[in-house]
Order: structure tokens, then C-alpha cells, then sequence
């Protein structure tokens, strides 16, 4: 059935051909224009949930060049719409052009309202279904609309760890290689945690001088140096109630690491040129992509410290060994970069896929990242391809697909192998594991036997 009162736009020319459809779907708020302007204004306007349009419009209602530039210009301004595209029994190709440019289906003429009114129902319980599904993703943990994408299996790992921690007070200690996400992970543990509603408060201990890195994390007193016209809070103190996130701590110079750990001790604070004992209550994740351990060992991190911020230790994989993430994360990326760049919706050839999963990333989310927004603004057509994202075509080799017959025997080869071993050498037991006969795992080891020779 046709949900009430949904919005139909109707793009047609033929005076005629409008009434008819206007009748054919009284069911839904219609809108009929005749041009490519007053479509988009109507588009603008309205924001229909199904639009029917014509390919030939003026100025040139014999071509279909206006009538793929009004669906581009659709795609932009209203992604979410289904448009259906009406067109002559010789015009299949072009309408098969069009979905290539984002429209949902086509209607030959001359019109069958009972078919066009089974397509139209179709793609309004898509646009529907959609539409419920962004509302869904709108009321989940604010984490995952930040760019948390774990759908491979040591991602999944994080996250549930994540889940859990969040929920606690334990100091959390993230490590990754730079550009791995580790700032979007202490987002979710805040925005997860009982501490949501206070400020998270970040700051790179490699990025500040050493001389001005205490001061911004535990403030200063007017006059405490040269410079200091007025007292002035630290980064400790705004994250009162909160989460401070203290990132790329295995940089901190060793004083301040000193005067850090007194904090955790303590949990209170003294601002520069302050004498005066602040008690501050604020929850310390950190994060790293150097080994803390092997600092220790060179004498540039205190162990004490790495205790006390390493209660619960987070490993956050690399890119390249998340599996299909790296495609998962480029389409995500790949919408956001459109809408900030005001681009139609733009998708992944699946050349492109095949290479952004073969690539193996040295610079992680990060510099997958800065391709894909390179890609966005880049591409020529609807499809972003490899040479887009500056990256080489993968290429499939002998070596990745050895021929059936041999996986079939490496597979065989293996279970017989483990068969033998769990029953230490029995013939009628390690039969029994594989659910085999003894003759037939005679011949199997007659079969791998000069495979195993030649080892």
C-alpha cells in the first residue's frame, strides 16, 4: 500500500501525460512542473520522496541531455529521493544511462499506470526503510556516528572492550600506529561513559613545547612568568567531571612526567606560580604509538608512570590487518568528503575496492582519509576509480588462485596430518576423527605421501 501523503514530484512536459499521473497517484502529495528550474526549486522546496521524470524537457524535448543534467542536479540537492525515470520504447539505453547516475528505476511509454504504480510503491518503501534506518543511526551511541567502523573481527574485539571499560573509572592506556584512529576511540569511551555530559578535553604532548606543556595542563597564576597577565586554567581542570585525553603521552618530556603522576596519585593539582591544592575528579585515558616499554628500558618514560596509566591496555590493529574495514571506512569517508565538498553522492568502483583493500596503508585512517577526500573532488564521473585515489590497480596473480586441485589436496594434507597426531599414530582412530573409512585413509596417505617426502 502507498503511504499517505508522501511527496511525488512529476517532471513532465506533455500537459496530458502530467494529468494523467497526477490522477493515476492521487494518493501522494503531487507536484507537477515542466522544466529543469522549476523542478529544482520544487526539489529545493518540497524535498520529494519520489520523483517521475521525463528525459526529454525544454529546451530540448527531442534530446535527453536536460533531462540527465536535472537528475544530476537531484542527486545533489536530494540524494535521498527515488527517481524514476519515464522514457520512449526506443530510448532503453538512456534510461539505463540514467541509472547509472543515481535514478531508481525506468517506465517505457506509453505509460501503464498499474506497473509505474508498482515501481513507485517499491522505491517509496525503500526511500521508507532507509529513511528508518538513519533514524535508527541517529539515536545510537554518538560513537558510532563519529566514524567507528569495527566490522572486522579484531575491531570488533576493541569495541566490545571499549563497551565494557566505558562504563568504569579505569585509566585507559590506547596504543596504535599514528593515523590508527586512537582519538575517535577516547571519544566513544567518553561518550559512552557516565562522564558524557562533561567536557572531554584533549591534548598532544608532542605538540606543545616543553616549556609552556605544564602550564597547559595544569594552568598558571598571573605573574608566574613572563607573559602571564592573568590566571589562567588548565587543561586538568576543564576536564572536571569529565575525561582528559592525553595524547601521544610517550613524548612527555620526564619533569612534567614527575608532576603527572603526582596527580594520579593524589588527584589534585597546583597551578604555576599557585600554592594553593586543587582536587580535581576527572577520568585520564592515554594514548601512544611508541613502545612505553622499550622507553622505559632508555630511560625517557618513567615505569611508575606507565603503571598508573596503563590499568587497561587497548591495541588498536593497523588498517592494514582490519580486513575489509579499509573499504567499509573509504565509503564512509567518501560521503562525508561529498557533502563537504558539495559533490553528488559519489561510490567505489569495485577496482577501486579491490585496490584500497590490497594497499597496505603505512599512514592507516589517516591517510586513507586524505585520499579519498583527494578522490571526491577529483573524480570525473559518479565512480571514483583507483587512479583517482592515486592508487595502483590491484592485480590478481597465480600465486593468490592456485588451482582448486591443489588447495583440495594442501586441505586434505592438513587434516590427515591432525588426524595423525590427536590419535598418536592410530590409523582406525585418526579414520574415525576425519569420518572416513581405513582404506579410504590409506589412500589419501598413499595420495600425500610424496608430498610429504619431498619436505
Amino acid at each position: 500500500m502507498k503511504a499517505k501523503r508522501a511527496r511525488l514530484l512529476i517532471i513532465e512536459d506533455d500537459a496530458g501525460l502530467q494529468r494523467q499521473l497526477k490522477w493515476a497517484f492521487d494518493d501522494f502529495e503531487v507536484d507537477c512542473v515542466a522544466t529543469r528550474e522549476e523542478a529544482l526549486n520544487s526539489v529545493r522546496r518540497c524535498g520529494p520522496s519520489i520523483v517521475l521524470q521525463d528525459l526529454g524537457l525544454p529546451p530540448d524535448p527531442n534530446g535527453v541531455e536536460e533531462g540527465f543534467a536535472t537528475i544530476e542536479e537531484i542527486q545533489r540537492l536530494a540524494p535521498d529521493s527515488k527517481i524514476i525515470v519515464i522514457t520512449g520504447r526506443e530510448g532503453r539505453e538512456h534510461a539505463v544511462r540514467a541509472i547509472g547516475l543515481g535514478a531508481f528505476d525506468y517506465c517505457q511509454k506509453p505509460v501503464d499506470t498499474n506497473v509505474l504504480s508498482m515501481i513507485v510503491d517499491r522505491a517509496l518503501r525503500i526511500q521508507q526503510l532507509e529513511s528508518e534506518n538513519d533514524s535508527l543511526s541517529e539515536t545510537r551511541s554518538p560513537a558510532l556516528l563519529r566514524g567507528v567502523i569495527a566490522a572486522s573481527d579484531s575491531m570488533q574485539k576493541v569495541w566490545r572492550m571499549i563497551r565494557r571499560l566505558a562504563e568504569t573509572q579505569i585509566t585507559v592506556l590506547l596504543l596504535g600506529e599514528s593515523g590508527t584512529g586512537k582519538e575517535l576511540i577516547a571519544q566513544a569511551l567518553h561518550e559512552l561513559s557516565p562522564r558524557a555530559a562533561k567536557p572531554l578535553v584533549a591534548i598532544n604532548c608532542a605538540a606543545i613545547p616543553e616549556n609552556l606543556l605544564e602550564s597547559e595542563l595544569f594552568g598558571h597564576e598571573r605573574g608566574a612568568f613572563t607573559g602571564a597577565v592573568k590566571q589562567t586554567i588548565g587543561k586538568v581542570e576543564r576536564a572536571a567531571g569529565g575525561t582528559l585525553f592525553l595524547d601521544e603521552i610517550g613524548d612527555m618530556p620526564l619533569p612534567l612526567q614527575s608532576k603527572l603522576l603526582r596527580f594520579l596519585q593524589e588527584r589534585v593539582i597546583e597551578r604555576v606560580g599557585g600554592r594553593e591544592l586543587i582536587r580535581v575528579d576527572v577520568r585520564i585515558v592515554a594514548a601512544t604509538n611508541r613502545d612505553l616499554r622499550l622507553a622505559i628500558e632508555q630511560k625517557t618514560f618513567r615505569e611508575d608512570l606507565y603503571y598508573r596509566i596503563n590499568e587497561v591496555a587497548v591495541t588498536i590493529p593497523p588498517l592494514r590487518e582490519r580486513g575489509s574495514d579499509s573499504v567499509l571506512i573509504a565509503n564512509h569517508l567518501l560521503q562525508q568528503a561529498c557533502e563537504r565538498h558539495g559533490r553528488p553522492r559519489l561510490r567505489l568502483s569495485p577496482e577501486a575496492a579491490q585496490a584500497i583493500e590490497a594497499y597496505s596503508w603505512p599512514g592507516n585512517v589517516r591517510e586513507l582519509a586524505n585520499r579519498v577526500n583527494a578522490a571526491a573532488v577529483m573524480a570525473d564521473d559518479r565512480i571514483v576509480t583507483p587512479e583517482d585515489l592515486s592508487l595502483q590497480p590491484a592485480v590478481a596473480t597465480a600465486a593468490e588462485f592456485p588451482p582448486l586441485r591443489q588447495v583440495r589436496q594442501r586441505a586434505e594434507m592438513q587434516a590427515v596430518r591432525r588426524a595423525l597426531a590427536l590419535s598418536d599414530g592410530n590409523l582406525t582412530r585418526a579414520a574415525e576423527l576425519l569420518g572416513i573409512t581405513r582404506p579410504t585413509l590409506y589412500d589419501m596417505l598413499q595420495r600425500i605421501a610424496p608430498s610429504d617426502t619431498s619436505r
